[in-house]
């Protein structure tokens, strides 16, 4: 479970390439997918052993400086209510803008640990003239210089002491906890009461643990788990509906905190951007995922327009493809219980462990009849597989020159792991071993 820090400021700052450099760190190690990074404005960091999500605000306001002025006030009013830290970062170069001293008056009111950076800051007089912005009433700043990292050191020194500390859920953590995630008014809280109000399987409702979103306690098919449900928290009255941010922040948080995403889109719309975001945040996340599409009783019916409907969410969705799709009515009560049902499944695709024994009797011969092609003439020689002891399947392939496995044989590897062991709906980490 991690914090969230959101990045906060007027356009043109250099929001992205501080928030780029932030999660580069980390990303090109641990994300080592290609095709990830599509959703810039969203990654995890860490710094001395301390996880973090980052937000980069800028990236989901479109539209010109005059829109921006009311969007930015809704922005920096959401990353008060939703994040744990705020970075608020002003530039050198302007000084002290109209802009800022809005966006200071916010934040002036919060509790939560405010951080004024002061950016493009890379020579001794550039760092007298930061002092102009004490004016902002906000304390002491940091000054750094995002396109060569001066000075982000003593930042997230500061900034990770700062994180509150995350509390270990108590028990009921134990249970599988399923997100209902998706852009507003694609169903998800109808999907939810149809389970819900038909049956009378509720254990209890269980107060949000993720903030605000409402956990419902649920059995079905001798299977019980937590039902997150992020669409029945209220609406902030200042938050226009079609806030892109606003729906990506509810998510982060449903999602990080899940076993599996169950995602609902909206037939009529299709699998658009905001949809997508979702998605390559819960696959970066590895959780397990479902895609419902709701509203299919409103589409225009062609021959075989189910399958081409899914084959271009499987084009958007390359290369992690292997994702159980569901078409569904809620209004109709149609196949909600296949839906749940393709969940439960997913959950027991993501917790499966695969004994070490098996595994190198299938993987072995088919490395054997095609192994990694050979690399500046040297002979790439994997001897043994294991998985790794993680939430989530991890494989580690042992050879002799791990530096040499290009990415594409990794994704060979992974597609004949879930050919021979049915990884429907989760992501699989494949990995190179010194042997």
């Amino acid at each position: 479970m991690s914090n969230i820090v959101a990045i906060v400021g007027r356009p043109n700052v250099g929001k992205s390439t501080f928030f780029n450099r932030l999660i580069q760190r980390r990303e090109a190690i641990v994300d080592a997918v290609s095709g990830v990074t599509r959703d810039r404005h969203y990654g995890k960091s860490d710094w001395n052993g301390k996880e973090f999500s980052l937000i980069d605000t800028g990236g989901y306001v479109k539209g010109s400086d005059d829109v921006f002025e009311a969007e930015i006030d809704k922005q920096v009013v959401l990353a008060i209510e939703e994040a744990d830290a705020i970075i608020f970062m002003v530039d050198v170069e302007t000084g002290v803008t109209g802009m800022d001293e809005d966006v200071a008056r916010l934040l002036r009111k919060v509790t939560k640990p405010v951080f004024l950076v002061v950016n493009k800051v890379d020579n001794g007089k550039r760092a007298e003239d930061a002092v102009e912005f004490y004016s902002l009433g906000l304390g002491e700043y940091f000054t750094v210089a995002s396109i060569n990292g001066s000075g982000t050191g003593d930042l997230l020194d500061a900034l990770v002491e700062a994180l509150p500390e995350q509390e270990e859920e108590e028990e009921q953590e134990a249970l599988p906890r399923f997100a209902v995630v998706g852009r507003p008014n694609a169903g998800k809280s109808s999907f939810i009461n149809a389970l819900i109000g038909e049956e009378r399987y509720i254990v209890t409702d269980v107060a949000g643990t993720t903030r605000d979103s409402i956990d419902t306690r649920y059995n079905r098919f001798g299977f019980e788990f937590n039902l997150v449900d992020t669409a029945g928290i209220r609406r902030k009255s200042k938050v226009k509906e079609d806030l892109e941010f606003y729906s990506v922040m509810r998510s982060v948080r449903a999602i990080e905190h899940s076993d599996v995403c169950i995602i609902v889109l909206d037939a009529t719309r299709g699998f658009d951007g905001q949809v997508q975001n979702i998605f390559w945040l819960a696959e970066r996340n590895r959780k397990g995922i479902v895609i419902l599409v709701n509203k299919w009783d409103l589409v225009e019916k062609e021959t075989n327009s189910a399958k081409e409907f899914e084959r271009q969410i499987r084009r958007e969705m390359e290369p992690f493809t292997d994702v159980p799709i569901v078409f569904i009515s809620v209004l109709n009560k149609q196949r909600i219980f296949k839906a749940i049902e393709t969940a439960v499944e997913v959950y027991k695709n993501r917790s499966k462990k695969i004994k070490t024994s098996v595994l190198n009797e299938v993987m072995l011969p088919i490395i054997e009849s095609y192994p990694p092609p050979a690399y500046k003439a040297k002979f790439v020689k994997i001897k043994f597989i294991t998985q790794l002891p993680t939430s989530q399947p991890q494989f580690a392939f042992f050879c002799n020159l791990p530096q040499y496995v290009k990415d594409s044989y990794k994704r060979f590897l992974e597609n004949k792991l879930r050919e021979h062991f049915d990884f429907n709906g989760v992501p699989v980490s494949v990995y190179m071993r010194k042997k």
